[in-house]
């Protein structure tokens, strides 16, 4: 069975995530370089778009795992 100290911990690390990347949008709004990063996949056609954001994906699920990682360490 899940500590519901766990779910404490969890919920005020996602909070600080919430806090900092609100953070950054709110200091930094002409650098809009999540979503645009080298590795997001955009296709633009006549009557097409496709945007997929891989690797701005793959950034945020690093330093979500890594803050996780480093708050649930025992």
């Amino acid at each position: 069975m899940i500590n519901p100290n766990s779910f404490g911990k969890i919920f005020i690390m996602m909070g600080c995530v919430f806090i900092f990347f609100g953070l950054i949008f709110l200091i930094l709004p002409k650098a809009h370089r999540l979503g645009h990063l080298p590795g997001d996949i955009y296709i633009q056609k006549k009557n097409f778009i496709f945007y997929f954001p891989l690797a701005s994906a793959i950034l945020i699920s690093s330093i979500i795992s890594f803050l996780i990682w480093i708050f649930l360490k025992k």
